[in-house]
């Protein structure tokens, strides 16, 4: 048996023992002990259940994993219960235990299924090895309001993370439809979520309702569920924005030449190695609420402006081919670079050799993109809708109006027309995330939240 495992039983007997001595004490006075223990800074064991992580990588999958990772090292124990399958290996961190679980592979009932598999994974998990507190990672998860009560009363006080909305999903699908992006239902996930988003918003309705905490990842997020479920008035609901990867993206040095080589190699690579040249990245899945086909309709604006302007777009989905099509209809398709997907490290490179990143998406619990950019050096221009605002402004990028293809084209073309601006705003983006926006700013956050949660 390795050393390592040893420590994980004798923590788990040790942990076994207090919850014995807590659940031996009245109801009231157990939770009041449990939650003393978890305030006063006792390691806890911490059940994160996400129906995304790695292998599914992703805007959840990336969170759930830095912010597991991130409470390990500050001593926590973190069993972390998932769907099954993805692809690929599952990341081993000291500290951090998975628990893969079955699922039905249906749009929409997935969140059911799932949920149902991972309650019953919690129950036999709680029983060898007691749980401190449950985080639910919604709305990729639906529980009943019997299945919150249940989890309360015989595991664990539960914190759910909003990270948006169904009828927000839905709602950012019907604007992208109205915008003409291309072929919005195509796409059996996102046509189950504009058929089935209101009945699935009942079960966001009862994480409102039945959480002992729900934590928002972005103001707007909080308003869209304040004005959709109507919370009662004792509701405690903090806004966490979460954190990026600040050691992997990282701005381009200069004085480094191993970098300035592989910089060089990626300009290059894309036609944008003169000195008048400028490349603009877009990053994200190729989904009609996304926005690409504006983004291209813009592009062609700036192009007619620019013609040395070149736009790279990365990543995968259905609609790659019609958006090739149609950026060789609007006459850019030579200066526009589809890439399917990329490791972080190569990801991470692009974005510190873009001068420019754009992102149009209709809807977003937070985006994780343009904190991306920010902490790579590079301004972003995105929209002045939902949470966006939040995170950019005119001292790291700039706002353009949704949907509104001229705007953008202004924005991209206004951000493009000075070097020392766009250096200073590179600059600011990077400060900005590296003390508002990082992995261990979220887990000292959510050890707080964990702690009062009862």
């Amino acid at each position: 048996m390795c050393w390592q495992r040893l420590v994980h039983i004798i923590e788990g007997a040790q942990q076994r023992l207090r919850f014995e001595q807590y659940e031996s004490l009245p109801r009231g006075r157990a939770l009041e002990m449990r939650a003393l223990g978890r305030e006063y800074s006792d390691s806890m064991h911490i059940a994160m259940l996400s129906a995304e992580y790695p292998p599914r990588w992703g805007g959840m999958g990336s969170t759930v994993y830095h912010l597991s990772a991130s409470l390990a090292a500050r001593g926590h124990r973190v069993t972390v219960i998932t769907r099954s399958g993805g692809g690929g290996d599952t990341p081993i961190i000291e500290g951090v235990e998975v628990i893969c679980v079955g699922w039905a592979p249906i749009p929409m009932a997935f969140t059911r299924s799932y949920g149902r598999s991972a309650l019953r994974a919690l129950k036999r998990l709680h029983a060898s090895d007691p749980i401190d507190v449950v985080h639910l990672h919604c709305p990729m998860i639906s529980w009943s309001t019997k299945q919150y009560r249940d989890c309360r009363n015989s595991v664990a006080p539960v914190v759910s993370s909003l990270h948006g909305s169904w009828l927000g999903e839905r709602d950012g699908l019907v604007e992208a439809s109205r915008n003409k992006e291309s072929a919005v239902w195509a796409n059996p996930n996102d046509l189950a979520i504009l058929m089935t988003a209101r009945y699935y918003a009942g079960y966001e309705r009862a994480a409102v309702r039945e959480s002992s905490i729900c934590v928002a990842n972005s103001e707007a997020t909080k308003q869209d569920f304040v004005q959709r479920y109507s919370p009662p008035q004792n509701w405690d609901c903090e806004v966490v924005h979460w954190g990026v990867d600040t050691r992997i993206f990282v701005p381009l040095h200069g004085d480094d030449e191993d970098a300035m080589a592989v910089h060089e190699a990626i300009r290059s690579r894309y036609g944008a190695a003169s000195p008048s040249s400028r490349l603009l990245l877009a990053v994200g899945r190729l989904a009609a609420r996304k926005g690409y086909a504006s983004l291209l309709r813009a592009f062609a604006k700036v192009y007619a402006s620019s013609p040395s302007t070149r736009l790279v777009i990365v990543g995968r989905g259905h609609l790659r081919s019609r958006l090739s099509r149609l950026a060789k209809s609007l006459g850019v398709g030579e200066a526009v670079h589809f890439e399917s997907g990329m490791g972080f490290d190569e990801l991470a490179e692009l974005f510190r050799s873009a001068d420019l990143v754009v992102y149009p998406s209709y809807y977003e619990g937070q985006g994780l993109i343009p904190l991306e950019a920010m902490a790579s050096g590079t301004p972003v221009v995105t929209v002045n809708h939902g949470p966006l605002p939040e995170m950019v402004d005119d001292s790291v990028g700039r706002l353009f109006t949704m949907a509104d293809e001229s705007s953008m084209a202004e924005a991209i073309l206004a951000e493009l027309d000075s070097d020392e601006t766009l250096k200073i705003k590179g600059e600011n983006g990077r400060r900005r995330v590296l003390e508002s926006f990082t992995y261990e700013g979220n887990s000292e956050r959510f050890e707080g939240i964990y702690g009062r949660a009862e």
